[in-house]
């Protein structure tokens, strides 16, 4: 992989076309965090480099704050280019993290349909399925056989985000999943009804995302749907947004773990004050229990003065409880995580010998 420098000397020399073929042939996400590195004119000069098919893709991977920059730099007709060619989900994260002036903006280039969808996936309550969901999927009909499944597929899948598992509906109802490995290896003529998986996984709308990403681990799914308080489907949630949502829990309970409040930013978006106010309560309870620790100490002074060999034990016995409470709170922590603990089973955890 090039340097930034020497790509930075190619968009100062203004050779162009060297520097589209580099960024054509790297990876979406490793072009993303390439560009990342640029100063925000020259990634604004070399997103422009980018084609079209490659450019959403590539934004998507980007951070809220690179893409809240692009998207003040772009015209109106670049802007619409971007929007027709993004997921719907991510539009939705975009849009959630971008100042109100530019959503406003970006909305005034969707169509409506678009924008109506958009609302309705924004108005789903924050750390739910359906704040995660995407309403690009494929969907079939029951009478349909599987050559006209895959002709269906090939006139729509280019605009779906997954095309691996496809939906058969009925009045928006659904009623089964089918592969694209059984489509792909039957006959023609084959009814759809015949392949279809009728024992479907599914969550509901307002299901937690971390119940969904559970789902996601225990059952190693590609794609699952979501339904409304109707039963009908309304959407999908990808393994990649599952992913995500892993890794934003995991963050979250580390942080607990180490006794601070969560935190979406990176560390070095986070300012010393916002450090200090998730860090502050925790530090206070903790110097709280500590004045108990010391007060309890002073009443054996007498004790300290008779024998001062039991003074050298204080600083082992507190690290051995401080160990020992890490240890503890990260084993019952993971498990929560892991989903092997619940919290009505605490009073179960006497026979642990208070988390030994």
């Amino acid at each position: 992989m090039m340097n930034k420098e020497e790509f930075i000397q190619l968009l100062q020399d203004k050779k162009y076309k060297t520097a589209q073929n580099i960024l054509s042939e790297m990876n979406d996400m490793d072009t993303a965090a390439f560009l990342e590195e640029l100063d925000a004119k020259e990634c604004a000069l070399a997103f422009r480099l980018i084609s079209k098919e490659k450019a959403a893709n590539v934004f998507s991977c980007m951070s809220s704050k690179m893409q809240t920059y692009l998207v003040d730099m772009f015209s109106e007709t670049e802007l619409k280019e971007l929007l027709d060619d993004l997921y719907m989900d991510d539009t939705v994260d975009m849009l959630e993290d971008l100042p109100a002036n530019l959503v406003t903006r970006i909305l005034k280039n969707l169509d409506s349909n678009k924008r109506s969808t958009i609302n309705k996936l924004l108005k789903y309550p924050e750390d739910s399925a359906g704040s995660i969901m995407t309403t690009e999927y494929v969907t079939l009909k029951k009478t349909m056989t599987v050559k006209q499944a895959m002709n269906h597929i090939k006139d729509i899948g280019i605009h779906k985000e997954t095309i691996y598992t496809c939906y058969v509906t009925e009045n928006k109802r659904l009623m089964g999943i089918v592969t694209a490995k059984s489509l792909m290896t039957s006959d023609d003529d084959e009814n759809i009804t015949n392949l279809m998986n009728m024992n479907i996984i599914s969550v509901h709308t307002h299901t937690d995302q971390e119940q969904v990403a559970h789902l996601f681990r225990k059952y190693d799914l590609i794609a699952m749907p979501v339904l409304d308080s109707d039963g009908c489907l309304v959407g999908i949630v990808t393994f990649d947004d599952a992913m995500d949502v892993m890794v934003d829990e995991t963050n979250e309970d580390i942080s607990r773990m180490a006794a601070m409040e969560p935190n979406e930013k990176t560390y070095f978006e986070t300012t010393v004050w916002q450090q200090a106010k998730h860090r502050i309560l925790w530090l206070l309870v903790l110097m709280f229990s500590a004045t108990i620790t010391g007060s309890i100490i002073t009443r054996y002074e007498n004790a300290f003065s008779a024998v001062p060999l039991l003074v050298s034990f204080i600083p082992m016995l507190m690290d051995t409880g401080g160990n020992c409470g890490s240890q503890s709170s990260t084993l019952i922590i993971r498990g929560l995580a892991l989903g092997e603990i619940h919290f009505k089973e605490i009073f179960g955890f006497a026979h642990l010998g208070v988390g030994f």
